[in-house]
């Protein structure tokens, strides 16, 4: 993909729906009773692989438009697949799955892809196991993974979470789906709450207790209608852009702007961005509204901790950012990067330095002054979307024509994100 820089960013535009909340709506409308439809749902790689893993186990599922129209089972309906679920790249089909797969009756084996299968899961075998699953990795920490019916079933337990991940915490109440008892999870970091709010929104007897956030099974989930908001972590590649880039001028409607996502609003305005949201409103429990973001001078800040702990996944952008704001950033605990479909913290420090910016590796996080004229270069994706699109927006800053190698890599989250830059620069 070649990217020319030098123009600026203008129009009204959408998002692809929320990956996170793409890929919950499809698991509990599985295992809802009754017929559930999700509106807006992203259809992408990874949400793809979700839908195969529960047609491969017998629920029926169909596209109409842009929506897809499930025939739940049940949360004791599933059948025994006759081969093993693929998750491809997806760690949150394999991390949610396995919640599920381990109150079932059955045997599963869960693999991935060359990537998948190199990441760790040793932090949902452990509190699965604990549980009184059976499943079981390479080295019991990497997939592929094996799952047997779970000899006494499963009781729930109350657990910490040695690290905040809303993929551990959402696995383990899946689980506490099958459970015996209250499920009791103890965040570090608040994460990510969608799976919550789709359990309460599904009829589940979820609730917060003494810091815990605690389900008790009922048995019975209810399918319905869900609109999947657009995905606020696509969003943050545009808001970049629009931020970064002189006379720029982006509308971006109907995102989520769930509390525990919009750390990424909250940084760039400290940045100096000029981000407003308009038009507020819910939508199965979920809050979605339009930003609007223009051009301004960006300044660099100091992030670490809980701000950055619900926008993970942010991080390369936000390194973007800081390559074009005044003065240094620095960005701590964000080791964890480390770990997903490569490591992001080396990637984004290769391509920014190749582009000519001041930025050092740290063990946890990036060190970046900002301010340096970036020049075009050949870059490297490493074939993760996050990658991708973070240096692809970097590349929309430099004067001249920049060159991403394993650009395809955005079908993972965001299929149409090089006709969504197209579109801003006409």
């Amino acid at each position: 993909m070649i990217i020319r820089g030098g123009g600026r960013l203008s129009g009204d535009i959408r998002v692809p729906g929320d990956k996170s909340i793409s890929h919950r709506g499809v698991i509990l409308g599985a295992l809802a009773n009754g017929t559930t439809v999700i509106e807006n749902i992203l259809m992408a790689e990874d949400t793809r692989r979700t839908i195969k893993c529960f047609q491969d186990m017998g629920v029926e599922m169909e596209m109409d438009g842009d929506s897809l129209r499930i025939e739940g089972v049940g949360l004791h309906g599933l059948h025994e697949s006759k081969d093993e679920l693929y998750c491809g790249n997806s760690g949150t089909t394999m991390r949610l799955l396995s919640g599920v797969m381990v109150g079932q009756k059955f045997s599963t084996i869960l693999t991935g892809d060359d990537s998948l299968d190199k990441r760790p899961m040793d932090r949902i075998i452990i509190p699965l196991t604990m549980m009184g699953g059976s499943i079981k990795g390479v080295d019991n920490r990497y997939p592929p993974l094996h799952i047997e019916p779970s000899k006494g079933g499963l009781e729930a337990i109350s657990y910490s979470l040695p690290m905040a991940s809303a993929q551990v915490k959402s696995s383990i109440l899946l689980a506490g789906l099958y459970g015996n008892g209250i499920t009791r999870i103890e965040e570090p970091k608040v994460t990510r709450d969608h799976t919550e709010m789709m359990l309460k929104y599904f009829g589940a007897d979820i609730y917060s207790e003494d810091g815990f956030i605690c389900m008790e099974p009922n048995g019975l989930l209810s399918g319905g209608y869900i609109h999947v908001p657009g995905d606020i972590s696509s969003a943050a590649y545009l808001m970049v852009a629009g931020s970064m880039i002189k006379d720029s001028h982006i509308i971006i409607r109907d995102v989520g702007v769930n509390p525990t996502r919009t750390g990424i609003i909250n940084i760039l305005k400290d940045m100096g961005a000029d981000i407003r949201i308009n038009n507020r409103r819910i939508a199965n429990l979920e809050p979605i509204a339009d930003i609007e973001v223009k051009y301004s001078s960006l300044k660099g800040i100091e992030m670490g901790g809980e701000m950055v702990a619900t926008m993970i996944d942010e991080i390369p952008i936000l390194a973007v950012a800081a390559a074009f704001a005044s003065g240094r950033t620095v960005i701590r605990d964000v080791e964890e990067l480390r770990y997903k479909e490569c490591d992001r913290i080396r990637a984004i420090h290769d391509g920014l330095s190749n582009m000519g910016a001041d930025i050092e590796e740290l063990p946890d996080g990036l060190i970046i002054e900002g301010g340096a004229t970036l020049k075009p270069a050949a870059l490297d994706s490493h074939g993760d979307h996050r990658i991708a699109m973070a240096l692809s927006i970097a590349a929309l800053g430099a004067e001249g024509e920049s060159r991403i190698n394993g650009h395809r890599a955005v079908d993972i989250s965001y299929p149409d994100f090089y006709k969504t830059l197209w579109k801003l620069s006409q």
